[in-house]
């Protein structure tokens, strides 16, 4: 499983990369998203041309760069992150084919495009836009938790709406996102990784828990040890999986804040 770090810091970036992380993720979207996030604890970047530049000129992995909602400013968006290197845009809430027949367009060969299937209409269209020639398609928990009016993050999880998906996706699929193991609350990142594992995801994120986790430790060492707990768990046998799934589904059910209403928890993907 392809590991891509959310970070604007090139050295921190490049030494996870060296460690065994397939790349960087520099993120522009912003517009809109303080509304419709409002009071959700989600983290909303910052990030500009110059940190994509930047780190572009720090690291030989894979550069993703996510930019805004498509709109008047999708191309002048895709022109810029093609000028400062990066490898893939990803384009986020999506919600219609045309959306991303458009970007295609912009985009026009000169890097890859990746798509964020995180509202029901890209549920709903998921067979139609997996049709398209795209680097990679990720279900986004958090936002598909506000489009459907949801207070469970990982209920998409527990449903069959995240395997609907990833059974008609073709491309390199992904979800969700991973800390180091032992990690995670009030969902075990273990869990939740064993859950990522059994349905075949390709790759996924590493954002602030993963951040916060690896405070003082080093990357050399601790990347390796993620990459190893994931690979240890392809080969759990049947019945191991389905105990996994099991206890994922109970954790999931019983996520809670302290006010004890179910929130959003592990590794937020916003």
């Amino acid at each position: 499983m392809d590991l891509y770090l959310f970070t604007t810091d090139e050295r921190w970036g490049a030494d996870v990369v060296a460690a065994g992380a397939a790349g960087i993720v520099v993120d522009w979207e912003r517009r809109g998203k303080a509304r419709r996030q409002l009071g959700e604890g989600t983290q909303i970047n910052a990030d500009t041309p110059a940190d994509l530049a930047r780190v572009r000129a720090a690291t030989d992995g894979r550069l993703l760069c996510r930019v805004n909602g498509f709109g008047a400013w999708t191309a002048a968006e895709v022109d810029v992150a093609v000028g400062c290197g990066a490898d893939e845009i990803m384009l986020p809430m999506v919600r219609t084919t045309d959306e991303v027949d458009r970007t295609l367009e912009l985009v026009a060969g000169r890097c890859g495009l990746g798509i964020l299937i995180e509202t029901q209409d890209a549920v709903h269209r998921a067979a139609e836009l997996a049709r398209r020639p795209l680097t990679r398609i990720y279900v986004g928990l958090n936002d598909l938790r506000i489009d459907r009016r949801s207070d469970q993050l990982f209920r998409p999880l527990v449903d069959g709406t995240v395997e609907d998906v990833r059974a008609r996706v073709t491309q390199p699929f992904g979800v969700g996102g991973l800390t180091l193991p032992g990690g995670g609350f009030p969902v075990p990142g273990d869990l939740l990784a064993a859950e990522l594992v059994r349905m075949a995801t390709d790759f996924t994120f590493l954002r602030r828990s993963f951040t916060a986790d690896m405070a003082g430790r080093d990357p050399f060492t601790e990347v390796p040890r993620l990459l190893a707990s994931l690979t240890a768990l392809r080969s759990a046998p049947p019945a191991e999986v389905a105990e996994r799934r099991a206890r994922f589904v109970a954790a999931a059910a019983a996520e809670r804040d302290v006010a004890g209403a179910p929130v959003a928890a592990l590794a937020r993907p916003a």
